[in-house]
């Protein structure tokens, strides 16, 4: 797995930035998908929260949503696809607009071109931040820069 979401420049978290740190009584499970999602999540936040502090608190904002939903989101049929929804949604607020989208697209392709195009994610990293198959990412890719072409 790449680490492209980080700058060489920028450094890591510290624990407790932000709520970077755990409490220890959270569930393994949740303290390995927050490990898994954290720097990607805050790369996408940053897209649209330019503010280091803000993108921070909304991404935290975010886990603890994702942490009072824990146990139900365990037993849907895709948790991380539901996780990255609330953090979608956590992060159009702090944007106090909703996320932009064009009227023949989906909003998730907008977010792939970001997670792609400026995140800098390959389709398998991105699959795995929005709980979806590496395929399907690879094909609303090709399809969204299509579309983009067919406007030049």
């Amino acid at each position: 797995m790449t680490n492209r979401h980080r700058s060489s420049a920028e450094p890591p978290p510290r624990p407790g930035d932000h709520g970077d740190a755990l409490p220890p009584d959270v569930p393994v499970e949740f303290a390995a998908f927050c490990e898994l999602h954290r720097p990607r999540y805050l790369s996408y936040a940053r897209v649209w929260l330019p503010d280091r502090t803000e993108a921070a608190i909304a991404v935290h904002q975010a886990f603890a949503e994702i942490a009072v939903h824990w146990r139900e989101l365990l037993g849907s049929s895709n948790p991380t696809a539901h996780a990255w929804q609330i953090l979608r949604a956590t992060v159009a607020e702090h944007t106090r607009q909703p996320l932009p989208t064009t009227p023949d697209r989906h909003p998730a392709d907008d977010d792939l071109a970001i997670l792609h195009y400026v995140v800098g994610l390959a389709a398998p990293e991105i699959a795995d931040v929005i709980g979806t198959d590496t395929g399907s990412v690879a094909g609303r890719l090709r399809r969204t820069m299509l579309h983009e072409a067919s406007g030049w």
